[in-house]
């Protein structure tokens, strides 16, 4: 890689300071890498006003300078796939070099609420789908237990469906991005509510984000199930985890993915980088768990301690409730090959901290990316991972969520959601058995041009973070 000497970098310093500041702030003598525009090359980087003003080859100066010698500056990554929104979470994410977190799998019950609580107090975008398990749960019970309970097992009757799409209709008016279903936690759901509940999607033309059912050999039923419903209703479909939900038989499922594209059909799909999963011990996917043998048990992870689990703290937790850590599923080679798949995106799925532990996932997703596939594996190159981690999720939301395309680039007039990284030593640093570490190799990030981590320290205090969201609809 192109490094510019220490002595050159200083004499640009110096340059940059003289004279009056043309910009709030500039990156200085960093590899600018945007995938829209294909972009790769040593450039200066002006923000003024939280957008990009400047990308030059020439001396820029600024109120404030960051020097990127030897790093990489990217548009900031884009998770859609993301459980948790605590301060301690957005602190992992920032740490990650995430700018835009959004929880678009299982979504939110009250999308005015959940927006107002993190209004001109978080320091990272953020955004929510408008929940179908949740809604559901309110459409039969008037209350929301979460994913747990009969109301998810049982079909709905004609009134309870019509309080659902009421539920939905809402939430997408207040502005929701999408759609979140969580069908594998919602085994009462029937195929004809799935499409009543995507053509709700369609009529405000947004995209159905949905964690399938679970599905065993030889047999493509889940995936067929949504794909039929997107088809049917014109409601874009968007895939959860192909790789934990593909599980052995991921070529296959993306495959599958793959050939609908091919026939025009509106489905993308994404991965993240770990063949392990986690998830609420207390939900219905584990209502078999009695038939586990104890081999299978003992292949579990209680979050909270990292203990291995039993048939009796199994039992014990289940009542408790609480997350875990699933055994590996499928393969490094299969899991390899969804990384690098071309129709793939990444997103963490990265869960909320108990007593300020997680799946590692929710620390180090994208440095993990940068660091184990890219650079050690050379699964992808470094272009191909940074468009799936920031290009491609913002144009999968721009259709609804407009102010997305000001993101996920590296451009003049695009938002200065940036991360700067060292490529040599950016990787993750949390394991299943000890997951509460940050990310290293992440050297900077700023949110609409506000620095939120500098010198790989966290700006306390950083709530630069915007909503995203739907434009107000009557």
């Amino acid at each position: 890689m192109f490094r510019v000497s220490a002595a050159v970098g200083l004499v640009l310093f110096l340059v940059h300071c003289a004279g009056p500041p043309q910009y709030d702030l500039v990156i200085v003598n960093g590899q600018v890498m945007d995938p829209e525009s294909g972009l790769d090359g040593i450039r200066n980087v002006g923000i003024r006003g939280g957008s990009i003003a400047a990308i030059s080859e020439d001396a820029l100066s600024g109120a404030k300078v960051l020097d990127a010698s030897g790093q990489v500056v990217a548009p900031g990554f884009i998770d859609l796939h993301q459980h948790g929104h605590s301060p301690d979470n957005y602190r992992a994410q920032i740490h990650d070099g995430i700018t835009t977190a959004l929880e678009l799998e299982i979504g939110v019950e009250d999308i005015a609420a959940w927006y107002g609580e993190r209004e001109g107090k978080t320091p990272v975008n953020f955004g929510a789908s408008i929940s179908h398990p949740y809604s559901r749960n309110l459409a039969v019970l008037g209350s929301n237990p979460g994913l747990e309970g009969e109301a998810l097992m049982k079909p709905l009757d004609a009134g309870q469906l019509e309080k659902l799409k009421h539920l939905i209709r809402r939430g997408l008016s207040e502005g929701a991005p999408a759609v979140g279903f969580g069908l594998a936690y919602t085994p009462g759901a029937t195929t004809e509510e799935v499409v009543e509940i995507f053509r709700v999607a369609a009529k405000h033309n947004a995209n159905c984000h949905v964690h399938m059912r679970t599905s065993e050999p030889p047999g493509f039923a889940n995936i067929q199930e949504v794909l039929d419903a997107s088809k049917k209703t014109g409601a874009p479909l968007h895939i959860f985890h192909i790789n934990s939900s593909a599980s052995t038989r991921i070529p296959q499922y993306l495959d599958v993915i793959a050939s609908a594209q091919g026939r025009g059909e509106d489905v993308t799909t994404e991965c993240y980088p770990y063949n392990r999963g986690s998830t609420l011990i207390q939900s219905h996917l584990f209502n078999d768990w009695r038939t586990y043998d104890d081999e299978r048990l003992a292949g579990y992870i209680w979050v909270e301690t990292g203990a291995t689990l039993s048939r009796e703290t199994f039992g014990k937790y289940r009542e408790q409730g609480g997350t875990i850590i699933s055994p590996p599923s499928y393969s490094e080679e299969n899991l390899r090959t969804a990384v690098a798949s071309p129709i793939t995106m990444i997103a963490s799925d990265g869960m909320w901290l108990d007593k300020g532990r997680a799946h590692p996932r929710s620390f180090g997703t994208y440095a993990r990316i940068l660091g184990r596939y890219v650079r050690e594996q050379k699964a992808l190159s470094l272009m191909d991972a940074l468009r799936k981690m920031s290009l491609a999720p913002a144009k999968r939301l721009e259709r609804r969520a407009p102010m997305m395309k000001k993101k996920g680039r590296l451009s003049v007039g695009a938002d200065a959601d940036i991360v700067v990284f060292d490529p040599d030593t950016v990787i993750d640093k949390g394991t299943f058995e000890d997951p509460a570490h940050y990310s290293e190799g992440i050297r900077h990030v700023l949110v609409n041009g506000q620095v939120t981590l500098e010198d790989a320290a966290f700006v306390e205090g950083a709530a630069s973070g915007k909503a995203v969201k739907a434009p107000p609809q009557t």
